[in-house]
Parts: structure tokens; sequence; C-alpha cells
């Protein structure tokens, strides 16, 4: 079983930047595809951006050269640097580990 804990969310102009951390439990972090995920309210759950146990990443095309996703292994903690934030990437952000543990989200709201 994996716990995973977001934090880092909340308000912010269009423009600026926002750091989300994720932080699991368990010893076997270092072995997890990690990914965050985003969801606005009346819309499916999205892959934003993934980061696999040997540090390859992908992003959605709606957030490269705007987000990045990174891991450090010694501190079970996943983080996503948000920068150029724009209105429509208002939603709430997951972590995910492997697609079967998730974290309980946290709000991200970029105003115009």
């Amino acid at each position: 079983q994996v716990q995973l804990v977001e934090s880092g969310g909340g308000l912010v102009q269009a423009g600026g930047s926002l750091r989300l951390s994720c932080a699991a439990s368990g010893s076997v972090f270092s072995f997890l595809r990690l990914g965050w995920y985003r969801q606005a309210p009346g819309k499916q759950r999205d892959l934003v951006a993934q980061i696999t146990p040997g540090g390859r990443t992908n992003y959605a095309d709606s957030v490269k050269g705007r987000f990045t996703i990174s891991r450090d292994n010694t501190k079970n903690t996943v983080y996503l640097q948000m920068n150029s934030l724009k209105p429509e990437d208002t939603a709430v952000y997951y972590c995910a580990a492997n697609e079967v543990f998730w974290g309980q989200g946290t709000q991200v709201t970029v105003s115009s």
C-alpha cells in the first residue's frame, strides 16, 4: 500500500507559478511510475505529466514548456513545477503511483 499526500495548491494570478509536492509512504517509491493528473469541474481527469523510475518524463501538450515534473527518491516526493499559469490550468491536481494509488487532490485556481 502506498499513501500519497499532495500539497502546494492555491490561488495565483495568470502568469504566476506554483510548485506542487506529493509525499509518498512506503519503501518502494523509487520503483514507482509517478504522475500528476488534473480534473476541472465537469471534465474528466487527464494526465498532466508522468515520470518513470528511470526519470523519463512525458507531458500533456497543453503544459509542455511550462510545467516540469521531477522526483526526489531520497525524500519519497514527486514535484510539479508550474510556470506561466493560465486560467485554463484551474483544476484539482492529483498525484498517482502506477495509476493505482491516488492522493486526495489539491486545488489550483488561476485568476485572469
